[in-house]
């Protein structure tokens, strides 16, 4: 059983890593905010090259292990922390002296997530651009004005999940949430379960009527 409080603590200061620690130094030199998925974590995509490894920050001088505030880790690794107010509201609103409290064992819940919906969304929509955002924390795919992803967890549901957000909200007993369906990752036994969850989503988002 995963022990939740501990996941959310994980992936709270795994988001201000992803805000502080890669995509604003990444903005800073590359004026480019997007994060992908790489195994064991997540990486830039543009310079500076860096990447989360289970729970510490590799660089290309070192591993750097993710405790302190954010602010002591990028400086042992030589970068400076930016927040990135300046480019979007609604981040997680960490600063670069709070403390991080990543766990290992959550650290891989995530990774894994962020890998299954990395290999869903390509065997989905293979030709469709797959972006980790920042500002919330989750990987998605857009087709046909529909949002397609994976989440490590958010106010809305603490663990893990896939989802399919249609940009016109859609009626139906598919649609579980006010932005559309969503699915624990504890619920689809493979990463085959995932896309068919997006194929189910593509179906039902065509044919479901329009209306909250």
């Amino acid at each position: 059983m995963t022990d939740l409080a501990s996941l959310i603590r994980t992936r709270d200061s795994l988001h201000g890593v992803a805000e502080l620690l890669l995509a604003g130094p990444q903005y800073a030199a590359s004026h480019d905010i997007r994060l992908r998925p790489v195994p064991g974590g997540f990486a830039t995509v543009g310079a500076p090259d860096l990447r989360v490894e289970g729970d510490a920050l590799v660089t290309a001088g070192g591993s750097y292990r993710l405790t302190g505030t954010y602010r002591s880790v990028a400086t042992a690794a030589g970068i400076e922390p930016r927040t990135l107010d300046d480019v979007y509201s609604g981040g997680l609103g960490i600063g670069p002296d709070d403390l991080l409290a990543v766990d290992a064992e959550q650290a891989k819940v995530i990774a894994e997530g962020f890998a299954w919906g990395d290999e869903a969304l390509k065997r989905f929509a293979p030709d469709a651009d797959r972006v980790l955002w920042p500002e919330h924390f989750d990987l998605g795919s857009t087709v046909g004005e529909v949002n397609y992803g994976m989440s490590p967890g958010d106010s809305q549901l603490a663990e893990p999940y896939a989802y399919v957000g249609p940009w016109t909200p859609r009626r139906g007993e598919f649609w579980n949430f006010p932005f559309g369906a969503a699915r624990p990752l504890h619920e689809l036994a493979d990463v085959a379960a995932v896309v068919a969850f997006f194929e189910e989503g593509a179906a039902r988002a065509a044919t479901d009527p329009a209306g909250s």
